[in-house]
């Protein structure tokens, strides 16, 4: 997913020379643990959009500030976290970041006692800080440990387990935060309405907990861990002269790419457990259904796994018009069909959303050469698409309905086919 955005730091940054071959699979295996919990925190967010709701009384709109908050920080934070880690480098810009996650999950604590939203906003922006700086820092640092002409297929495989992280997250959601939500408001009574709430609010306690415990765990084994070093190497000639990496065509219409993908796949991961609860497709309760958002995401996963060997024989363009034309027919099935058929094709979506954000980023960047690293960085600004198009389609949900509402993310795949038939290719 959005989790493993390419950073604003420099991605043509090479290792140092005197480090071994031994040292980068220990950091590699080290750095794969930060992917998986990115993804697995990421994830967490589409437990606790239906969570809140309920807790809030909230319509779609207002449920939506949750991905406004957590992917607006990507937009606020990836230009000032570039900077940061280009300052304290690579392997504190990774600490800082597991602290500042760790000080996000703790601040669920005190917003569940209060049960006030805004204050599970604030956190959800503190907690989505850090993680913002943990992607700036990890991401290149994954592509310069080893051999240039692998470093994409060694970050497919990262990814893979940041799929790994949102497959499991589900599950973890449903078992702690929905079930003991579900179980008191089966039980309440009228007069118990308030308890319920508190008691509902309070679910997300003690999961958030264990969150912060083990990004602070993370973050003192990375402190202690002696990390190759990199440097900074930004001396490739672009395609074509200039100054600036928005001359480039192929990128700024790759920004807009990455805008509509991440917004798309957060709003039809967001709405799944409410889809799902509906009467006329699957009538699942809210923890039932979340158990079935994994199937979403697992199939992001082996997606991931599967196109980091075949795309290696398969025009990269190509691929990404075909996997946006077959969601672009899940999408139709899903609108104007109910039951299982609905449900199961919604869920098929994650299968061929798995390789578009890895293949759009690299196809978006491309030729620029020095201009690599800001290139990197406009479309890592880019990602703030997770921020407003789930609140657009929650607005659509409240005035046309839930089903209705999968309509706005078709459009978004129109243009990532275009963008694989033509737009990625350099003027």
């Amino acid at each position: 997913m959005a989790g493993s955005a390419t950073s604003s730091a420099p991605t043509s940054a090479r290792a140092s020379a005197h480090h071994g071959q031994g040292n980068y699979q220990f950091a590699l295996i080290a750095l794969t643990s930060l992917f998986f919990m990115w993804g697995f925190i990421t994830c967490l967010n589409d437990i606790l959009v239906p969570h809140l709701k309920s807790v809030f009384q909230l319509n779609y709109t207002q449920a939506m500030l949750i991905q406004l908050c957590f992917f607006g920080a990507y937009f606020i934070v990836s230009l000032p976290a570039g900077a940061l880690v280009k300052r304290i480098t690579y392997k504190w810009g990774i600490v800082v970041g597991l602290a500042i996650a760790a000080v996000g999950c703790a601040l669920f604590i005190p917003a569940a006692s209060y049960r006030v939203y805004a204050l599970f906003l604030g956190a959800l922006f503190v907690l989505a800080t850090g993680i913002t700086i943990l992607q700036v820092a990890a991401n290149p640092y994954v592509t310069v440990l080893g051999p240039p002409d692998t470093a994409a297929s060694r970050l497919n495989l990262t990814q893979a387990f940041n799929s790994l992280g949102t497959t499991i997250a589900p599950y973890f959601g449903a078992m702690l935060i929905l079930s003991a939500a579900t179980v008191a408001a089966a039980n309440a009574t009228p007069e118990q309405l308030d308890a319920m709430r508190l008691a509902e609010a309070g679910a997300v306690k003690f999961p958030y907990l264990l969150l912060a415990v083990a990004f602070l765990v993370l973050a003192a084994v990375f402190a202690a861990l002696k990390l190759p070093e990199v440097e900074d190497e930004e001396t490739v000639e672009p395609m074509r002269g200039g100054g600036s990496a928005w001359q480039y065509r192929h990128l700024v219409l790759g920004a807009v790419g990455i805008f509509v993908y991440v917004g798309a796949e957060v709003s039809v991961g967001s709405f799944l457990v409410n889809f799902l609860s509906q009467p006329d497709i699957a009538h699942l309760s809210e923890a039932d259904a979340a158990h079935y958002v994994s199937y979403f995401w697992g199939g992001a996963m082996i997606g991931r796994f599967v196109g980091s060997l075949i795309m290696r024989q398969i025009d990269d363009g190509k691929a990404l018009a075909f996997n946006a034309a077959i969601v672009i027919v899940l999408l139709l099935i899903t609108v104007f069909t109910t039951g299982h058929v609905a449900m199961w094709s919604v869920l098929a979506i994650g299968l061929f959303n798995s390789i578009m954000f890895p293949t759009i980023f690299s196809l978006a960047l491309h030729g620029l050469g020095k201009y690599t690293s800001q290139g990197s960085g406009i479309l890592c600004l880019a990602i703030v698409g997770g921020a407003v198009l789930p609140v657009i389609q929650g607005s659509l949900a409240d005035t046309i309905g839930i089903h209705l509402a999968f309509l706005m993310p078709i459009i978004c795949y129109v243009y990532i086919a275009f963008y694989g038939l033509k737009g990625h290719k350099p003027a």
